[in-house]
């Protein structure tokens, strides 16, 4: 909403505009911080944790998928929750979720405990990643709007950076501060939630849509839930074909579910009819699917590969993360000045660019052979969510800001879930197969195999006098895979360039823009 909108009923209770707008993006980008700050650091601290608490494998990948799978499944639930009960009110209720389960998390003395605190954290992160942005579109307009989303991007890039880093700092002192830490800041950023930000409301909103939250969050969760396994359990396995076959069904009831319920349905179906918002649903899906997977393969090079501990693979990551923080603030500066699908179709290019320039990496170059495709891809990045983010909330009137930006959130984390699980597959497969042709070859179909999987895993270094061989059969494989990666990538540029136009937003996302 503009800071010349009427206030709301209750606007006597909570700061005017003025200084509302600014709390409110303070409280926004800080929430961000944490949350991407929780998204990285985890990872880091697996090791410690399956020491403490003495976990499996499977245990150990519950602790990242329960999260995965509550932040995608709530997130659009969490954003038609707020247009209709009030974003402040939503907000705080996220935050306060989110904090108790961190401390839940970290005070665990066993893995189910663990895991149970990180799907609820997952609950709680979905509400924060859905109504952040709509709080903020509420209180910005025109320029200011971009200039607001730039900065909110800036900081969720800042988080990247240090995320890494941060987390090996805190696992060395003790893994449970990964969570713990999150306490003050979550009680900090309540406080602040519920007596600087405004309360804004459409009168008349319907009543939460029970039918369509249950239906839709039940078949993300099946569908997310088949990537995350597909490679543990078989992509072809009864238990993953079944699982997407159900998503499936339920998506299609989803769809009937919400047309019958007209106005009444959290899910606004004659959205996918824009075809700005169709194009940038889409565009959003590829280019976070492939530059995600990206990161998570270029991480594990850093660390199992060269042999970085998280602190020094972290601080290698920075020429993107810094770059990425620098040009969304400065992008965030312009998205009202040039045509959004020019500014990301753009942005997706250029991440298709730097993903196509890691082929150029040799078995034998430093990481410093990373530098070109770092920033290529930082820059990318960098400019495309404050333009993303103003389209996402500006097809809509206000009243709908919060279903929208749960709508292009939930691509977003769908988009990383698919990425790193399907490319992160197909990695494994290309460098099983190409076992057989190599030096590490053993004449057995299924010691290759074996071979393969540790070579993937980034465990080559264990292969003895095959070591070299492994290093190579890694790297060529991370190249081929993101070729792949970079032509699909480029296949979402091509969609923002072709469906994205300024013409679709709402006038409420151009007023002041003259």
């Amino acid at each position: 909403m503009s800071a010349q909108a009427p206030p709301p009923a209750d606007s006597a209770e909570v700061p005017a505009v003025s200084t509302a707008r600014w709390w409110t993006l303070g409280v926004a980008c800080v929430a961000t911080f944490m949350l991407m700050l929780d998204v990285t650091v985890v990872n880091v601290a697996l090791p410690d944790i399956r020491v403490d608490l003495r976990a499996d494998l499977a245990a150990q990948q519950w602790v990242i998928d329960a999260y995965t799978l509550a932040l995608a499944a709530f997130l659009l639930t969490s954003g038609s929750l707020a247009d209709r009960l009030g974003r402040r009110r939503v907000f705080a209720t996220g935050l306060v979720v989110f904090t108790l389960a961190s401390l839940a998390a970290g005070l665990s003395q066993g893995m189910v405990l663990l895991n149970v605190a990180r799907g609820v954290q997952g609950v709680g992160a979905a509400v924060l990643f859905a109504v952040g942005p709509a709080l903020i579109a509420q209180e910005f307009t025109g320029a200011e709007r971009g200039k607001a989303f730039g900065l909110f991007g800036a900081v969720a890039g800042l988080a990247l950076a240090f995320g890494p880093a941060l987390g090996g700092l805190l696992a060395e002192a003790d893994w449970r501060w990964i969570f713990l830490v999150n306490l003050p800041v979550g009680a900090a950023l309540l406080v602040l939630t519920l007596l600087k930000l405004r309360e804004q409301r459409p009168g008349g909103a319907p009543g939460v849509d029970w039918p369509g939250l249950v239906v839709f969050s039940a078949a993300l969760v099946l569908l997310v839930l088949g990537f995350l396994r597909g490679e543990a359990l078989g992509w072809t396995s009864a238990a993953v074909l079944g699982m997407f076959a159900a998503g499936v069904v339920l998506l299609v009831v989803f769809a009937v579910v919400e047309r019958r319920r007209g106005d009444a349905a959290m899910l606004d179906l004659g959205l996918f009819g824009n075809r700005t918002f169709l194009g940038l649903s889409l565009a959003t899906l590829l280019s976070n699917a492939t530059s995600l997977a990206a990161i998570f393969l270029e991480v594990s090079y850093l660390q199992n590969v060269l042999g970085y501990t998280a602190l020094e693979a972290g601080l290698r990551l920075l020429p993107l993360t810094l770059v990425l923080f620098v040009v969304a603030a400065v992008t965030g500066g312009v998205v009202t000045k040039v045509a959004p699908g020019v500014l990301i179709g753009t942005s997706i290019l250029l991440i298709a660019v730097g993903m196509g320039l890691i082929a150029l990496v040799d078995p034998g170059d430093s990481w410093l052979s990373l530098l070109p495709s770092m920033v290529v891809m930082g820059v990318g990045m960098g400019m495309f969510n404050p333009p993303r983010s103003v389209v996402s909330v500006g097809v809509v009137a206000p009243e709908k800001a919060g279903m929208a930006t749960g709508i292009g959130e939930t691509f977003q984390q769908v988009g990383v879930a698919i990425g790193v699980a399907a490319f992160g597959a197909l990695f494994q497969a290309k460098v099983i197969g190409a076992v057989a042709g190599s030096g590490l070859a053993t004449g057995s179909a299924a010691t290759d195999r074996e071979v393969g999987r540790a070579v993937a895993a980034g465990a080559g270094g264990d292969l003895g006098g095959g070591a070299e061989g492994a290093r190579a059969l890694f790297v060529d494989s991370f190249g081929s895979v993101m070729v792949v990666c970079a032509v699909i990538c480029a296949v979402g540029a091509a969609i923002a360039y072709t469906f994205i136009r300024g013409s679709d937003l709402h006038e409420s996302a151009t007023a002041g823009t003259e």
